[in-house]
């Protein structure tokens, strides 16, 4: 349902400008999660004490939508445990993945930028820890904390980064230069062997549909590049794939 998590997350959000709690060893438990958010690595004891009150940790379930593009935006969420999906969908039901998102960031971040309504969907791709902050205490973060708000500015200049290349991607490159750029992207720190990702999922990565994925992944093994198994891609030669890179 497009709001069956929003209402818990509001509450989250009106509990986090009261007193925080004080049952005893949750609020040290709470500042180790946000200790390990990159943007705060270097905030002090008293600091961090501070930002423990501003927030609330909550948990998402796996599949669980957490906000829905076009909604109102009125928070920022730090992702401490799981994965999340940001995607888009077309007024015609297409659905383009704009990135999955890993431990140790955040999202949400529109407010920040001006805008007032979300430009994407937010889904748990796995059971999520996140610490949440209303708009206002983040603000406040950034008004007092100047090299949180450069650390926040240099993860979205990335994204931005990121953003530009697959639209250069999408302008300029074939279906199989794409589909070979994404997965030698996805199998660089795991050993050439990309698990767990279905061709849907590498459709909707590329804004395609799941039976081109097939197809093109069938012609790379037929050509000796990849080698396909149930929900496991292993990528055997490199070198000729990158070559599609060019084509």
């Amino acid at each position: 349902m497009p709001h069956d998590i929003l209402p818990g997350l509001r509450r989250v959000l009106d509990r986090a400008k009261s007193k925080p709690p004080t049952v005893q060893g949750q609020l040290p438990y709470k500042r180790e999660y946000l200790r390990q958010i990159d943007i705060f690595r270097d905030l002090s004891t008293e600091e961090m004490h501070t930002l423990d009150a501003m927030t609330r940790m909550t948990t998402v379930p796996k599949g669980r939508t957490i906000y829905h593009q076009e909604e109102h935006a009125a928070g920022l969420f730090l992702l401490k445990k799981g994965r999340v999906r940001l995607s888009r969908t077309s007024p015609s039901g297409k659905k383009l993945d704009l990135a999955v998102l890993e431990p140790g960031t955040f999202f949400g971040e529109m407010p920040l930028l001006g805008e007032h309504m979300r430009n994407a969907d937010a889904e748990a791709l796995e059971d999520c820890t996140l610490c949440v902050m209303s708009q206002a205490d983040v603000e406040r973060l950034l008004l007092n904390k100047p090299q949180v708000a450069l650390r926040m500015l240099g993860i979205l200049g990335r994204r931005l980064a990121e953003s530009e290349a697959r639209l250069e991607d999408l302008a300029y490159r074939s279906l199989p230069a794409r589909l070979a750029s994404l997965l030698l992207r996805l199998g660089e720190n795991s050993g050439d062997v990309i698990e767990g990702v279905t061709h849907q999922e590498l459709g909707d990565m590329l804004g395609v549909y799941r039976e081109t994925i097939t197809k093109t992944l069938d012609e790379f093994q037929d050509a000796g590049y990849i080698e396909l198994a149930r929900r496991r891609i292993r990528i055997l030669d490199r070198a000729e794939l990158s070559g599609q890179l060019h084509e």
